[in-house]
């Protein structure tokens, strides 16, 4: 394509247009596809970083994905099944008997602790019901509800009584979902109400660790939740894009692939 064949905007949009089916785009691809020069491609892409089109990584960018609202707990499960399992699973293996921890809300934490029956000793904070039902009755751990306002949909409890006992609770790891994670935006959630009990979670554990499978990674939603420095661990499916990951490491945050 020539130079003069498009303007700046017409041609932002074409990089757009081409990133929102490849999720992906380099510099050196800009430049090919309307021959320019490498420092036009930077600036169209800065533009685009600055509107919030796409998210920049070394050498060009990827796709900047807006997550649809998240569904209720249980028409969650079966979605992603397969890797929910298989990070739920890895997630458990990180915790050691005898440890105190905090699980979250969602269908991720939801298998962590399922595979976390047999583990001996433990005392399990959590403020999902669906969690407490999964851990209640066994020997071995000791369950300690949180209460407050019941998030139907989630069937979570968050606001002012959860975050005031959340504020007594020091563990030794916490385990979260999020709906989505962003370089930029970082850990965002979709419920407003629930960002505030969110935020306290993370404030409860010496080590915080993110349970999320690839459809979650370079995402926004619509409450911002902590940045991705919050955080410690983040364990993930090998779905998920190298190049995001990286960026990830570099704000120095593990990243476990499984």
């Amino acid at each position: 394509m020539n130079q003069d064949s498009f303007s700046n905007v017409e041609r932002q949009q074409k990089i757009l247009e081409f990133l929102n089916r490849q999720q992906r785009i380099s510099v050196i691809d800009i430049c090919k596809m309307f021959s320019i020069s490498e420092a036009t491609a930077r600036r169209d892409l800065e533009v685009l970083t600055e509107q919030n089109d796409l998210q920049r990584v070394h050498g060009g960018a990827i796709s900047l994905k807006e997550t649809p609202p998240k569904l209720p707990i249980f028409q969650r499960e079966s979605s992603e099944s397969d890797e929910k399992k298989r990070i739920g699973s890895a997630a458990a293996n990180m915790v050691h008997d005898g440890e105190t921890i905090f699980l979250g809300s969602g269908t991720t934490v939801l298998v962590a602790a399922r595979a976390l029956r047999d583990h001996k000793g433990l005392t399990v904070v959590s403020n999902s019901l669906p969690v407490l039902n999964t851990l209640s009755g066994l020997p071995d751990i000791t369950v300690v509800a949180l209460g407050g306002v019941l998030h139907s949909s989630e069937l979570s409890f968050i606001g002012h009584i959860t975050e005031q006992a959340l504020a007594e609770v020091r563990a030794d790891k916490v385990l979260i979902s999020v709906h989505a994670i962003n370089l930029e935006h970082g850990l965002t959630n979709d419920y407003l109400p629930e960002t505030m009990t969110d935020r306290a979670i993370l404030k409860s554990g010496l080590q915080v660790i993110v349970l999320a499978d690839h459809t979650k990674m370079n995402t926004v939603s619509t409450a911002f939740l902590a940045p991705i420095t919050s955080i410690h661990k983040l364990i993930t499916d090998k779905k998920a894009n190298e190049e995001f990951l990286d960026a990830v490491k570099s704000q120095g945050v593990d990243v476990v692939l499984v």
